[in-house]
């Protein structure tokens, strides 16, 4: 049995095509996973314009926002049978004896691999996916949220776990795409006072992001951030996959303020960091997750607390992937999500 999949093969940009590919075998600790939907991710846009800054394994099928049910386990898989609502984590291949893995850490493990670039991924009707990885999912969670999980578990681990909000704070963040509106979302969820920041061409983006209770600023942030007592923000996040909003954040955030970095930027800085020492910031990166974090957000999209239908634009099938694709990449939707055929 063959099935459409959305497959980046080659380094070159527009490397991106519908193939037929087999459905996968599974090892003794996978599971088999028909998938419901997956969503496309800003990284899948990234490899599609060839504009990335990590290592892909060639030729992949893309995607690793996803859920669906289980069809198939291997013989040493416990606790899960066929017909399991689940979603899945995205760290396909980790060494468990690694010092990071040790600690529960296993998304800082250096010989990570995730699906979409290093695995294969769910843009296709069949995946594999180690029993790690799986989340069970009530059944009142529509799969077309659930799929969703991932991103939200992003916003969740730069907000809650890394930024370390306090209710009161303010907060600004940089970049209204599906990231920066989900850390809004979550920091609102903390009881911070939130705005988000975009460009005149984020209009329709930062009006979603309305819907979450935030502010909305396009262009310059400095006046909202220091409206309180002059000095400015607590907090910023860091979302827009570009270097400059560093120094942007940089210029908001009050001394012995916080900025938290989720968005990708690999352009060269170009600017000074030394008003990171003379205003006593702390500087933190955020990257991916862990598994107590998707148990916490599973259980705010199951009681309606964190909500992602306003963030999706549509639903393609996989063989219009390039429409779903044009869709996010022009900024004309936040989320696009693809079923497969």
């Amino acid at each position: 049995m063959k099935s459409a999949a959305v497959v980046n093969y080659a380094p070159e940009k527009g490397s991106v095509e519908i193939r037929e590919i087999p459905r996968p075998l599974i090892g003794e600790d996978d599971v088999l996973l028909e998938v419901a939907y997956v969503g496309v991710c800003g990284s899948d846009l990234h490899q599609w314009t060839a504009d990335h800054s990590w290592p892909v394994n060639y030729p992949i099928v893309l995607g690793h926002e996803f859920g669906g049910h289980i069809v198939e386990t291997g013989k040493r898989i416990t606790g899960w049978k066929a017909g399991d609502r689940v979603v899945s984590e995205t760290a396909a291949v980790i060494n468990p004896d690694s010092p990071m893995s040790r600690r529960g850490l296993y998304n800082l493990d250096p010989s990570r691999k995730g699906f979409g670039y290093g695995v294969d991924g769910a843009m296709t009707r069949f995946v594999r996916v180690p029993g790690r990885c799986l989340h069970s999912i009530p059944d009142h969670l529509p799969f077309e949220h659930a799929c969703l999980t991932e991103p939200c578990c992003v916003a969740f681990s730069a907000v809650v776990e890394n930024a370390r909000l306090k209710p009161g704070d303010r907060v600004v963040v940089f970049g209204p795409g599906t990231i920066g509106i989900l850390c809004s979302a979550v920091a609102s969820l903390c009881g911070a006072e939130v705005a988000i920041v975009g460009l005149e061409k984020d209009k329709q983006r930062l009006n979603i992001a309305k819907q979450y209770g935030c502010e909305t600023i396009i262009g310059d942030a400095t006046a909202w951030a220091r409206q309180r007592d002059g000095l400015g923000a607590d907090c910023v996040i860091d979302a827009a996959g570009a270097s400059i909003t560093l120094k942007m954040a940089m210029e908001v955030v009050r001394p012995g303020g916080h900025i938290s970095k989720v968005g990708w930027g690999p352009q060269p800085l170009g600017f000074s960091l030394d008003p990171l020492v003379q205003k006593n910031i702390s500087l933190q990166g955020s990257f991916s997750h862990n598994w107590p974090i998707w148990e916490r957000v599973i259980a705010l999209l199951a009681s309606g607390k964190l909500d992602v239908k306003p963030i999706i634009g549509g639903i393609w099938p996989v063989t219009g992937w390039h429409e779903a694709f044009e869709k996010m990449h022009q900024g004309q939707t936040v989320k696009s999500i693809l079923k497969p055929v």
